[in-house]
């Protein structure tokens, strides 16, 4: 199934039961007086986050959901039924806005949360209701208010560790591939990726994390250009990113520079929940160079872009580094939780 990150849908909450005019009629009972009983309630729609839904893709063909609208109410003082609740199932990772103003209703990031987003409409009121020592015969009852109609937007923000970003085919889907069990389609050209792919890497007993491979990202992304535009909100939930540089793709010594230039760019320009999260380059295919080579192409970059943080050497096919990569990515989310704690 593909990965889809976006869906409206329309929820409307059930509509409260009408209030009942009734008046008690038995035998030898003549003026028995009112026994109109209250509707019941409506159902509420609620969106419940589900670690067994992976994509938004069954809401492009159901788009309405209603929830079970309230009995009228009976004589004899009966009560109407409640309409039941309706549990709308989304993925974890799930944020809720309201299509009309874009405020934001929720953000669902926990298995089996829950939120209310269309309250049920309240119950009508029966004829016993209005009473009283001057009205012993009323024949006034209230209907049952409607329940809420709201247009939502649900957007699916992937709950990685780690995210993968770089220019098309610079070898994130062999990396992700390399070090966990994913499976993403591999190819020589670019936009290979069509949609994320999320690989659990396992470096030792009770240690492992979730690592996220999006579409190649291209000059002019934040503004819509290529596919990048769609995933790169799935990055500011990632607590590290790993930039992936080709060291391999021409024999250009700037090659590097101007890989690193076209995403620095792109990520400033979409936000800073993403420009200034924590990330580590990673210079991708050195076994297509000699290790001179190698070494002399990433110090020259490292020195070109004044880069402070940590950086890595690898080989997705040879498996190069990639262990010393993985472990040192547990020890940073390691620490990272402590800070948090």
């Amino acid at each position: 199934m593909k990965f889809v990150d976006e869906a409206t849908i329309t929820v409307y909450g059930g509509n409260g039961g009408n209030g009942c005019l009734s008046f008690r009629r038995e035998r030898f009972i003549p003026k028995g007086g009112p026994d109109g009983g209250d509707g019941g309630d409506g159902g509420s729609v609620y969106l419940r986050a589900r670690a067994g839904v992976n994509t938004l893709a069954d809401f492009r063909y159901t788009r309405s959901f209603k929830a079970e609208r309230g009995s009228d109410g009976r004589g004899r003082n009966c009560t109407g039924k409640s309409g039941q609740d309706l549990y709308v199932d989304v993925p974890v990772g799930t944020e809720v806005f309201d299509n009309n103003t874009d405020e934001c209703i929720g953000d669902l990031t926990r298995a089996d949360q829950t939120l209310l987003v269309a309250k049920g409409g309240f119950h009508g009121l029966g004829n016993a209701r209005f009473k009283s020592s001057t009205n012993r015969a009323p024949r006034k009852t209230t209907p049952g208010s409607e329940g809420d109609v709201r247009e939502l937007r649900l957007e699916l923000k992937l709950l990685a560790d780690v995210g993968l970003l770089g220019i098309p085919s610079v070898g994130k889907s062999s990396l992700i591939t390399a070090v966990s069990d994913a499976k993403p389609k591999i190819a020589d050209y670019p936009f290979t990726t069509l949609h994320p792919n999320l690989g659990v890497v396992r470096v030792g007993p009770l240690q492992s994390f979730v690592m996220a491979d999006l579409p190649g990202l291209i000059e002019g992304a934040a503004q819509g250009q290529g596919l990048g535009i769609q995933f790169l909100k799935h990055l500011s939930r990632c607590r590290l990113l790993l930039h992936m540089i080709d060291l391999a793709q021409s024999s250009t010594e700037d090659d590097a520079l101007s890989q690193y230039k076209t995403i620095e760019k792109e990520l400033h320009q979409y936000g800073a929940s993403v420009a200034n999260k924590d990330r580590w380059l990673v210079f991708n295919k050195i076994d297509l160079l000699t290790r001179d080579e190698s070494d002399q192409r990433i110090q020259q970059c490292i020195k070109d872009i004044g880069w402070q943080s940590a950086y890595y050497a690898v080989s997705a096919v040879s498996r190069a580094g990639l262990d010393e990569l993985c472990k040192d990515i547990i020890l940073y989310l390691q620490e990272d939780e402590k800070n948090h704690a």
